[in-house]
């Protein structure tokens, strides 16, 4: 018997940053996050890689990242701590 690979549907993952309270005291910048998101985030090792993989959405004070399954909310929780650092709002 031959077993046949079959095609499964890739799922997308949704995640939202939601940095309105944040935004409204003007102590952080959605746009500069965005930027910084999408200079960060590896695709298969590589940083700059976003290709059709990821996709970085902002919207007001919320960046919407969609992704292809393997993708993590834990990395987008650690990229967003590596940037209150960056900006020294995080000990």
């Amino acid at each position: 018997k031959k077993k046949v690979a079959h095609k499964a549907k890739k799922q997308t993952l949704k995640f939202t940053v939601d940095c309105q309270q944040p935004a409204d005291d003007n102590i952080i910048d959605t746009k500069d996050m965005e930027k910084f998101f999408t200079g960060r985030i590896k695709v298969e090792g590589k940083t700059g890689n976003l290709g059709d993989k990821v996709s970085i959405a902002r919207e007001k004070n919320k960046i919407h990242v969609t992704a292809e399954s393997p993708f993590s909310k834990r990395y987008l929780k650690y990229l967003s701590k590596k940037y209150l650092k960056m900006q020294q709002l995080r000990d």
